[in-house]
């Protein structure tokens, strides 16, 4: 399906250049003379990689039509993550590469969503927070509490999550996969 480049927005997949990109960011520009531009942030869902592209507002862009799909996350090896239909007990792969830093956030039988076009997987749509538990945390301090001051712990998952000082070994703690910042702990 085409598309007015003007009317591009973030999460939106697209046929570029022959290779399939999700627009990651979008920024509307008019300059005071011409026509007005669309400057993009794209991934590639090949490679991973992003590249920043500017279109002329008016370009007509091809967008795919993708289903997003409740999953349910398995595990991971090396290379990808992979996922269960919990209705279908069908199973998806998608490559590390693809998925980013949100890759170390998710642990077993965390619900998510994931992007399919023509039954390939494109990319995953993380839960807006993720409930992890704190397995290693230095000891604060005294006196080291001025300005919300923050410190490195390790969650369950391997990762290390900057977290405040008042965290500690075998809190649960709510943490945003797609930023990988600490949120709050856990009631």
């Amino acid at each position: 399906m085409k598309v007015n480049a003007g009317n591009l927005k973030k999460a939106n997949f697209i046929m570029h250049k022959g290779s399939v990109y999700q627009v990651v960011k979008t920024e509307f520009y008019s300059p005071g003379k011409g026509s007005a531009l669309m400057r993009t942030k794209l991934k590639s869902v090949s490679t991973g990689k992003n590249v920043e592209y500017t279109f002329k507002s008016n370009e007509m862009i091809d967008t795919l039509d993708v289903e997003a799909k409740e999953v349910q996350f398995l595990y991971s090896d090396n290379e990808s993550l992979y996922f269960m239909d919990p209705q279908t007990f069908e199973q998806y792969y998608l490559s590390k590469d693809i998925a980013g830093s949100i890759a170390n956030f998710l642990k077993e039988g965390v619900n998510c969503y994931i992007y399919l076009h023509d039954g390939k997987v494109l990319n995953i749509r993380p839960p807006q927070s993720v409930r992890l538990k704190v397995v290693e945390a230095e000891e604060a301090i005294k006196g080291d509490r001025v300005g919300g001051a923050k410190r490195p712990v390790k969650v369950e998952t391997g990762v290390s999550v900057m977290a405040p000082l008042f965290i500690k070994k075998g809190d649960v703690i709510v943490v945003n996969p797609e930023t990988g910042e600490y949120v709050e702990r856990a009631k």
